[in-house]
């Protein structure tokens, strides 16, 4: 439960235009996102603070309409209304979709700033898995979110990762997190391995409470392009009593339901 600090358990581009407009703003990003010189990565690696990007965020608790305290990591995946974000289930326990707007996300968090605005949760999808059980391998949510008195989607505000489905879990993968005792992000970049046939594991120094729900992100290149994230830290442990390992659930067919639902819904 490392990773739950602020709700401690049990409690908590432009998609207007063509997809290839968020395609290519996604590339653009991950250029951008510092990394290791060459693919030789290993165990032994720590993440470093960076000045952020615009589609990852931290989700912060709301007190009397003011940002509170950031707790977890979220990012922005495309979607037809452009409004969805991404984040670890264990984030929202405590919280319902009766009253989701106690919840804020502000994209490209750094030192205060809050660069892409500040976006209050409107919505929140969690897997029936999870709910019934806690299930770590439906340890995953989707949240629509929107500004008050503004009809613009976050999307076209930040871009979007596409959504990775039955990605290989085993390659180079960064990982984009906010830890509770940073004002800042942080990044690393290493292989993924497959720690069960549901499960991946990331070893990178860093990832400590506030990093749940962060985003692994790969390039796969080809055709469809663009950035994609394929897991979120959570699943195992909650995505791991150590700082130095994490875990997350290789994105199957019940991610793809659950995002089916939010889009439906959302």
């Amino acid at each position: 439960m490392r990773r739950t600090a602020g709700r401690r358990l049990p409690r908590p581009a432009w998609v207007a235009g063509p997809l290839w407009v968020v395609l290519a703003l996604a590339a653009v990003i991950w250029s951008a996102m510092p990394g290791p010189a060459t693919a030789t990565l290993s165990a032994l690696v720590t993440a470093s603070p960076f000045a952020g990007t615009p589609a990852v965020g931290a989700l912060f608790t709301m007190n009397d309409g003011r940002l509170g305290t950031h707790f977890c990591t979220a990012s922005v995946v495309h979607s037809p209304e452009g409004n969805l974000i991404l984040t670890a289930a264990h984030c929202l326990a405590g919280y319902s979709d009766a009253s989701p707007a106690t919840i804020a996300f502000v994209p490209g968090y750094v030192d205060g700033a809050t660069p892409e605005g500040i976006w209050l949760v409107t919505r929140i999808f969690v897997d029936p898995g999870w709910a019934a059980t806690q299930d770590p391998d439906d340890d995953f949510a989707f949240l629509t979110v929107a500004q008050p008195g503004s009809d613009t989607p976050i999307e076209h505000v930040t871009g979007a990762e596409r959504l990775g489905i039955d990605q290989p879990g085993a390659g180079v993968t960064r990982v984009i997190g906010y830890p509770d005792a940073r004002a800042q992000p942080i990044i690393c970049q290493n292989r993924t391995t497959m720690f069960s046939p549901t499960q991946m594991r990331f070893s990178c120094g860093g990832f400590a409470e506030g990093t749940s729900g962060s985003p692994f992100l790969i390039d796969p290149g080809g055709p469809g392009g663009g950035v994609t994230v394929i897991g979120v830290i959570g699943g195992y442990q909650q995505g791991g009593d150590s700082a130095d390992v994490s875990y997350a659930a290789a994105f199957g067919s019940n991610v793809q339901a659950l995002y089916d639902v939010a889009v439906a819904q959302g």
